[in-house]
Formats: C-alpha cells, structure tokens, sequence
C-alpha cells in the first residue's frame, strides 16, 4: 500500500509564498529611485532657472532705476529701459529656455514703482524705487512625475533706486573742491540747494585755498595737465575715501580745464577732438544768456555777477537747473540721447569734494575732507580773448543730490548727497 505525501512544512514552503513579495519590493525600490534621481535633477534644474531669473530681474531693476534716475522719474521710460534690459539678457547665452518662455507667455514680467522702500507701495508718486517680477515661469518636469509632480515653476523679484547718501567713499569726483564750514555738518557745510558758486577759481579771485592753488585737486596718484583735463572730461572711475585728505593741485591750468570740462557742453577741442564717443555731451546744453561772471570788489567775499549785477532774488538765475529739468522732460535735446543719438542725460551733474580750509593750503598740500557735494554745471568756459586764464572759473549750482559711483552708508535715508544706484531686498516676497 503507498503512502500519501504529505504537504511541505515549516522553512521549505517560504520561497514559494514569497515569490510575488520580490517583484512589489522591487517595483517599490525603484519607484523611490526614479523619485529620488528626478528630485535631484528636477531640484537642480528649477535652482539654475531661478538663479538665472534672478539675474535677469536684478539687471532689468537696476537698468529702470538708473532711467528714474536720469529722467527725473520718468516711468514710461524707465519701464521700456526695464523690459528691454529684460529681453537682452533673457536672450543671451544660456538663457534660451528662459528666453523661450518669455516669448512664449509662459512667463510674465511686471514692472512697478513706488516713492518707498518698505513697505514698497505700487503707484505711490514721484516713483523712487522700482520692481521687477518674473513670475510663472514654468519649466518641463522630468522623472518626478513618478512621485505625482506634474508642475515645475519658479519667480524672482528685485528692487532697485537710490542708496543713502555716499559718505564712506566717492567715485566718479570732478578733480576740483569747495571750501565748506566744518561747523555745520548738517546743513550741506553752510550751503544752500540752488546757490550758484565757483567750483574753480582764477587768479583775480579771492584765495580760498592758499598760496597758488585754484580748487583744484588730484585723484589718484597722477597729477598734470592731462589728467586733469580727462578727469574733467569723465576720464577718471577712482575713488576718495572719507577716511583721506584732499591733496591740491596747485596751478591755474585753464587749457586742460577748459578742454575737460566743455566736452560736457559739447565742445571738443585740443587732445580731445573727435573724442564725442568717449566723452559725449550733456543732452542739453543751454547756458545762462548772458556768461556769467566774478567781481571780487563788491564784498570781501567776491560776487558771481549776471548781466553786471550779483544774483540775488530780484535778480535770479536767468538759466538754472531747474530749467535744464524742464527742457528735459519736454525732450527739447541739443544732442538725442543714446542709442539715437550721443547725448548723454545728466553728464552736467557732478560731485566734486568738500573740504576744510581753516588752515590754507600752500601749493601742494593737503585739506581735510569734510564730505561731498553735488553741483550743475552752469555754462562752458569761454576759451580766447585777452583775459582767458585771468577769468576761466568753473561755476556750479549746489544740487541736493546726484548720481555718482561709490560706498554709501547702511541704511536708506533722506539724506541730500551723492547717492548710487543699487539692488534692495523685496521685502515684500521670499522671492528676492
């Protein structure tokens, strides 16, 4: 008689139960792989798209800023300068996918002003401060579809305008300086916004400075005749600390600071003939109708005259920069501005050292830095005639503010002075 088998047992029946559990496992294992691996390319992917969106956003803000800045707060165009800048560096190299979808509508650019920082308010006039957002911009999802990502996008936002007021350091400086009062820190050193005054003496002037000097000073380690004629045309990007003193340069100089100066005017003769495309002119270039002039003998102090007479209130400016402002918001240009034409906005604006002059100065010297100021530039100096050198002074408007290059204080302030341009958290958005 056979004996009936009997069914496996114990240990020799597991293999067989668990062949179905393997290939779950397996299936499992690689489903968290693929996840993983796509996390890891798509993260990566979405970070390089952010960091290239941010940088397109941040040249976009500073490019309308810098617009704000030269227009007096023109949106329309500082929009245009923010979107052009935009679609340039969108289309450059390595940008196509971000290029392509802005060309697409798959991303979108706004624009938006405010006469603050924080809280950033959108439409508040007149516009300081711009933003510039890149939002939705959608990209391909690779492998994580696998964990259910089925949407991939990223956003930047950045803000630019005005900075505080330079004190650290200045760039960007006229190689000349003005006699300021130490005592008075908070009141521009005892100036006043919209006083004429003389940026650079002649020898009928009253000596400020010293013995030989003429307000004007070095930049840097080079000094001359050509330097100072190209600092005065725009040649010179160095910088002077507030921890320095002023070095003076003495001599009149009126060839090379005639030279320099009028290329802002649209004059170009001397080394700098034909040199419009290195030192272009101001977009416009009217001057007082009558030149003005300097008369020593009316007070102590000397007098900048108008037709014969001191400026004063019954006899005010009869052209200024609050006229230049005009003419230029009604685009009334002697010289367009770039790209269709080689004017320049604003080149009559600059920032020129303030220093303390209670112990003159004795030709090459040193005077004590107190600050520095900004001036418009009045009118060219009018070279020939029988009294050139003898009457070439430099004549300026003391402005509230102006745009140069250099290190400002921490924290935006209202502040007159010099001021830069420059990139601000959103504070607005986690985006920035």
């Amino acid at each position: 008689m056979q004996r009936r088998r009997q069914p496996l047992l114990g240990r020799a029946a597991l293999p067989l139960r668990q062949r179905g559990a393997v290939m779950i496992l397996f299936v499992i294992g690689m489903v968290a792989i693929i996840g993983i691996a796509g996390l890891a390319l798509d993260g990566g992917h979405m970070m390089l798209s952010k960091t290239r969106l941010q940088n397109t956003v941040d040249a976009a803000a500073l490019s309308a800023a810098k617009t704000l800045a030269l227009t007096e707060q023109d949106e329309v165009l500082a929009q245009a300068a923010a979107l052009s800048m935009f679609t340039d560096n969108a289309g450059g190299a390595g940008n196509e996918e971000l290029f392509q979808a802005y060309s697409s509508g798959d991303l979108t650019v706004t624009v938006e002003f405010s006469n603050t920082l924080n809280p950033f308010v959108p439409g508040t006039m007149p516009a300081d401060y711009v933003r510039v957002r890149g939002l939705d911009f959608t990209l391909p999802v690779w492998f994580s579809t696998v964990l259910g990502i089925t949407d991939k996008r990223v956003a930047a936002t950045a803000v630019a305008g005005p900075s505080p007021t330079i004190e650290l350091e200045a760039c960007n400086l006229l190689p000349m300086m003005v006699c300021g009062d130490p005592t008075q820190p908070d009141d521009y050193w005892g100036f006043e916004p919209g006083e004429p005054m003389v940026l650079k003496s002649s020898p009928q002037n009253p000596d400020d400075v010293g013995p030989g000097n003429f307000q004007l000073i070095r930049l840097g380690e080079n000094s001359g005749a050509n330097d100072i004629r190209n600092a005065l045309a725009g040649g010179y990007d160095g910088c002077l600390a507030s921890d320095e003193v002023i070095e003076t340069e003495p001599g009149n100089q009126p060839n090379p600071v005639a030279q320099g100066l009028n290329t802002r005017f649209g004059r170009y003769t001397g080394p700098l003939s034909g040199m419009q495309a290195d030192y272009p002119p101001d977009v416009v270039t009217t001057q007082p109708d009558t030149p003005l002039d300097f008369d020593e003998e009316y007070d102590a102090d000397g007098e900048i005259l108008q037709n014969g007479a001191p400026i004063s209130d019954a006899n005010p400016l009869s052209y200024g920069y609050d006229d230049y402002i005009a003419e230029v918001a009604a685009e009334n240009y002697d010289y367009l501005p770039s790209p269709a034409g080689i004017g320049r906005h604003k080149r009559r604006e600059a920032a020129i050292a303030i220093g303390d002059c209670s112990d003159p100065a004795n030709g090459q010297d040193q005077i004590p830095l107190l600050g520095f100021g900004c001036y418009f530039l009045l009118q060219e100096i009018a070279t020939g005639g029988p009294h050139f050198g003898t009457e070439s002074q430099v004549f300026g408007q003391f402005l509230d503010d102006c745009n140069i290059g250099g290190v400002p204080g921490a924290e935006p302030n209202d502040d007159a002075g010099p001021y830069r341009i420059q990139l601000y958290r959103d504070y607005s958005s986690t985006d920035s």
